[in-house]
Protein backbone atom coordinates (compact mmCIF):
# COMPACT_ATOMS: atom_id res chain seq x y z
CA UNK A 1 0.00 0.00 0.00
CA UNK A 2 1.30 3.46 -0.44
CA UNK A 3 1.73 5.89 2.28
CA UNK A 4 -0.94 8.32 3.29
CA UNK A 5 -0.45 11.26 1.75
CA UNK A 6 1.13 14.07 4.52
CA UNK A 7 -1.92 16.57 5.74
CA UNK A 8 -0.77 20.19 4.69
CA UNK A 9 -0.69 22.19 8.04
CA UNK A 10 -2.68 25.32 9.09
CA UNK A 11 0.70 26.64 9.20
CA UNK A 12 1.76 25.87 6.00
CA UNK A 13 -1.17 27.05 4.07
CA UNK A 14 -1.10 30.56 6.51
CA UNK A 15 2.43 30.77 4.99
CA UNK A 16 1.20 30.23 1.64
CA UNK A 17 -1.87 33.20 2.17
CA UNK A 18 1.19 35.25 2.71
CA UNK A 19 3.65 34.90 -0.57
CA UNK A 20 -0.03 35.14 -2.62
CA UNK A 21 -0.40 38.53 -0.39
CA UNK A 22 2.56 39.45 -1.81
CA UNK A 23 1.22 39.18 -5.59
CA UNK A 24 -2.19 40.14 -4.97
CA UNK A 25 -4.27 42.97 -3.80
CA UNK A 26 -7.33 42.08 -1.05
CA UNK A 27 -9.85 42.38 -4.30
CA UNK A 28 -7.97 40.42 -6.76
CA UNK A 29 -7.08 37.46 -4.11
CA UNK A 30 -9.34 34.29 -4.03
CA UNK A 31 -9.28 30.79 -1.99
CA UNK A 32 -8.59 29.03 -5.13
CA UNK A 33 -4.95 31.20 -5.55
CA UNK A 34 -4.10 30.36 -1.66
CA UNK A 35 -5.29 27.17 -2.77
CA UNK A 36 -2.69 26.54 -5.80
CA UNK A 37 0.12 27.91 -3.85
CA UNK A 38 -0.44 25.51 -1.07
CA UNK A 39 -0.73 22.65 -2.78
CA UNK A 40 -4.36 21.61 -1.38
CA UNK A 41 -7.89 22.02 -2.82
CA UNK A 42 -10.49 25.15 -1.92
CA UNK A 43 -12.45 22.63 -0.08
CA UNK A 44 -9.60 22.34 2.45
CA UNK A 45 -9.95 26.34 2.89
CA UNK A 46 -13.27 26.21 3.20
CA UNK A 47 -13.71 23.83 5.94
CA UNK A 48 -10.61 24.99 7.97
CA UNK A 49 -11.38 28.91 7.36
CA UNK A 50 -14.75 28.85 6.28
CA UNK A 51 -14.39 31.86 4.23
CA UNK A 52 -12.03 34.33 2.12
CA UNK A 53 -12.04 36.92 5.30
CA UNK A 54 -11.51 34.22 7.84
CA UNK A 55 -8.42 33.00 5.94
CA UNK A 56 -6.56 36.36 5.75
CA UNK A 57 -7.85 37.08 9.37
CA UNK A 58 -6.49 33.82 10.54
CA UNK A 59 -2.96 34.79 8.30
CA UNK A 60 -2.86 38.27 9.76
CA UNK A 61 -3.88 36.93 13.92
CA UNK A 62 -0.13 35.10 13.37
CA UNK A 63 1.96 38.31 13.17
CA UNK A 64 1.96 39.95 16.23
CA UNK A 65 3.37 36.62 17.74
CA UNK A 66 6.01 36.25 15.38
CA UNK A 67 7.20 40.00 16.49
CA UNK A 68 8.94 38.57 19.78
CA UNK A 69 10.04 35.18 17.85
CA UNK A 70 11.87 37.62 14.93
CA UNK A 71 13.03 39.95 17.25
CA UNK A 72 14.90 37.00 19.79
CA UNK A 73 16.73 35.29 16.64
CA UNK A 74 18.25 38.60 16.01
CA UNK A 75 19.62 39.28 19.35
CA UNK A 76 20.71 35.60 19.30
CA UNK A 77 22.29 36.18 15.80
CA UNK A 78 24.00 39.66 16.74
CA UNK A 79 25.79 40.22 20.05
CA UNK A 80 25.75 43.95 19.19
CA UNK A 81 21.97 45.21 19.98
CA UNK A 82 22.32 47.75 17.88
CA UNK A 83 23.35 45.66 14.99
CA UNK A 84 20.69 42.95 15.67
CA UNK A 85 18.18 46.34 15.24
CA UNK A 86 19.67 47.38 11.98
CA UNK A 87 19.24 43.74 10.50
CA UNK A 88 15.35 43.26 12.06
CA UNK A 89 14.82 45.95 10.32
CA UNK A 90 16.58 45.49 7.37
CA UNK A 91 15.74 41.63 6.97
CA UNK A 92 11.62 42.84 7.93
CA UNK A 93 11.61 43.90 4.17
CA UNK A 94 11.51 40.90 2.62
CA UNK A 95 8.16 40.76 2.69
CA UNK A 96 7.52 43.04 0.21
CA UNK A 97 10.82 42.51 -2.35
CA UNK A 98 8.84 44.07 -5.11
CA UNK A 99 7.17 47.35 -5.83
CA UNK A 100 4.19 45.43 -6.24
CA UNK A 101 4.31 43.76 -3.03
CA UNK A 102 4.05 46.88 -1.51
CA UNK A 103 2.00 48.57 -3.37
CA UNK A 104 -0.48 45.60 -2.40
CA UNK A 105 0.72 45.64 1.40
CA UNK A 106 -1.21 49.42 1.03
CA UNK A 107 -4.34 48.04 -0.36
CA UNK A 108 -4.17 45.12 2.79
CA UNK A 109 -3.33 48.04 5.01
CA UNK A 110 -6.53 50.40 3.82
CA UNK A 111 -8.26 46.88 5.42
CA UNK A 112 -6.61 47.23 8.34
CA UNK A 113 -7.61 50.68 9.23
CA UNK A 114 -11.33 49.84 8.37
CA UNK A 115 -12.10 47.34 9.59
CA UNK A 116 -11.88 46.66 13.40
CA UNK A 117 -11.06 42.99 13.75
CA UNK A 118 -8.31 43.64 11.12
CA UNK A 119 -7.51 47.31 13.03
CA UNK A 120 -7.22 45.09 16.15
CA UNK A 121 -4.68 42.06 15.00
CA UNK A 122 -2.59 45.45 13.32
CA UNK A 123 -2.65 47.65 16.37
CA UNK A 124 -0.95 44.49 18.24
CA UNK A 125 1.43 43.88 15.45
CA UNK A 126 3.19 47.51 15.93
CA UNK A 127 2.72 47.74 19.87
CA UNK A 128 4.72 44.10 19.63
CA UNK A 129 7.14 45.84 17.31
CA UNK A 130 7.46 49.13 19.51
CA UNK A 131 8.11 47.37 22.71
CA UNK A 132 10.45 45.21 21.35
CA UNK A 133 12.72 47.73 19.17
CA UNK A 134 12.54 49.76 23.00
CA UNK A 135 13.65 47.09 24.29
CA UNK A 136 17.12 46.71 21.74
CA UNK A 137 17.59 50.48 22.54
CA UNK A 138 17.70 50.06 26.07
CA UNK A 139 20.19 47.28 25.52
CA UNK A 140 22.43 49.73 22.99
CA UNK A 141 22.15 52.46 25.57
CA UNK A 142 23.11 50.09 28.11
CA UNK A 143 26.02 48.23 26.05
CA UNK A 144 26.71 52.21 25.45
CA UNK A 145 26.54 51.72 22.08
CA UNK A 146 24.30 54.88 21.93
CA UNK A 147 23.49 58.01 23.96
CA UNK A 148 20.89 58.13 26.91
CA UNK A 149 18.32 58.53 25.19
CA UNK A 150 13.98 58.84 25.03
CA UNK A 151 14.39 55.17 23.75
CA UNK A 152 10.16 54.86 23.60
CA UNK A 153 10.29 57.94 21.12
CA UNK A 154 13.21 56.56 18.66
CA UNK A 155 11.76 53.61 18.64
CA UNK A 156 8.52 55.26 17.31
CA UNK A 157 10.48 57.18 14.85
CA UNK A 158 12.40 53.90 13.70
CA UNK A 159 8.31 52.82 12.88
CA UNK A 160 7.63 55.39 10.86
CA UNK A 161 11.16 55.51 9.08
CA UNK A 162 10.70 52.25 8.82
CA UNK A 163 6.93 52.55 6.74
CA UNK A 164 8.40 55.91 4.87
CA UNK A 165 11.27 54.07 3.34
CA UNK A 166 9.44 50.96 1.75
CA UNK A 167 6.97 53.74 0.50
CA UNK A 168 10.18 56.00 -0.72
CA UNK A 169 12.06 53.02 -2.54
CA UNK A 170 8.42 51.96 -4.15
CA UNK A 171 8.74 55.04 -6.23
CA UNK A 172 12.66 55.61 -6.28
CA UNK A 173 13.31 52.04 -7.32
CA UNK A 174 16.64 52.23 -6.57
CA UNK A 175 18.67 49.12 -5.48
CA UNK A 176 17.33 46.65 -3.17
CA UNK A 177 14.81 47.51 -0.39
CA UNK A 178 16.74 45.69 2.02
CA UNK A 179 19.87 47.80 1.34
CA UNK A 180 17.53 51.08 1.08
CA UNK A 181 15.94 50.22 3.96
CA UNK A 182 19.27 49.84 5.75
CA UNK A 183 20.45 53.35 4.68
CA UNK A 184 17.56 54.86 6.44
CA UNK A 185 17.84 53.40 9.93
CA UNK A 186 21.52 53.56 9.98
CA UNK A 187 20.74 57.62 8.75
CA UNK A 188 18.41 57.67 11.85
CA UNK A 189 20.32 56.52 14.73
CA UNK A 190 23.72 57.74 13.30
CA UNK A 191 23.57 60.80 15.60
CA UNK A 192 22.49 58.61 18.78
CA UNK A 193 25.69 56.57 18.76
CA UNK A 194 28.53 57.38 21.18
CA UNK A 195 31.78 58.45 19.31
CA UNK A 196 34.78 57.40 20.38
CA UNK A 197 37.83 59.98 20.79
CA UNK A 198 41.17 58.16 19.53
CA UNK A 199 43.89 58.62 21.48
CA UNK A 200 47.09 59.37 20.17
CA UNK A 201 48.61 56.08 21.20
CA UNK A 202 45.63 54.89 18.41
CA UNK A 203 43.57 53.25 21.49
CA UNK A 204 40.20 54.41 21.89
CA UNK A 205 37.90 54.88 25.15
CA UNK A 206 34.31 55.64 25.67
Amino acid sequence: MSPRPRETTDEEILAATGRVMQRLGPAQITLADVAKEAGVVPATLIQRFKTKRGLLLATCRAAPDLVPRQFADARAKHISPLTALVEIYADCSGFAPTPEAVANGLAYLQVDLTDPEFHAITLAQFRALEHETRRLLDAAVAAREICECDTGQLARLLQHLNGGAMLGWAVFREGTLERWVRREVEALLRPYRRKKPVRESGETRD
